[in-house]
């Protein structure tokens, strides 16, 4: 399957492509982004390897990451979408789709991460059979802990990964 192209008020959800490089690596760079997923900011090299899977996971799996940009303008603003990223976790994640998001910290705030997890969740409850979908965060990100809840995502559990706790919250995909 490719990526399909999905649209919000503000926002163009599209597939990543190799021009996205500098604007995928800019924004990994950013210690704010990466605050509370690895703590260090990422190398060229890693933003290159981040991409390549981002474009894989729809080659392989039929679904993966957008590219979340601002409709109009086209700026690229950040990524969301679903995984399987298969994750050294105990407890494990088991198949079960993992949905994550990142934005650009000057576009955080106005609820944009909230409008394009939304729009990825509606995709998600047309275009597969999941049963639900799970993400994990650091048990002290309450930004994207409040992005969660508000669209039904609850506390399923701890986990750990990477040797530090993660709080794993699970949703059901509810057909249309």
């Amino acid at each position: 399957m490719s990526c399909p192209v999905l649209e919000t008020e503000r926002l163009v959800l599209r597939p990543h492509r190799v021009q996205d490089f500098a604007a995928v690596a800019a924004l990994w760079a950013e210690p704010e982004v990466v605050r509370f997923i690895s703590g260090q900011p990422s190398t060229l090299q890693e933003s290159w390897t981040r991409l390549l899977r981002y474009i894989g996971h729809w080659q392989a799996l039929g679904y993966g990451y957008w590219a979340v940009t601002l409709r109009g303008s086209g700026k690229f603003i950040g990524e969301a979408g679903f995984a399987d990223f298969r994750r050294a976790m105990e407890p494990p994640l088991d198949g079960i789709p993992e949905a994550g998001w990142v934005l650009a910290p000057q576009m955080q705030g106005r609820g944009l991460a909230t409008e394009a997890v939304r729009r990825m969740h509606q995709w998600a409850a047309e275009a597969t059979d999941w049963a639900e979908t799970a993400c994990i965060l650091d048990p002290s990100h309450a930004a994207s802990q409040r992005v969660a809840r508000k669209l039904g995502y609850t506390p399923a559990g701890e986990a750990v990964y990477k040797d530090a706790p993660a709080l794993v919250m699970k949703r059901p995909v509810a057909r249309v």
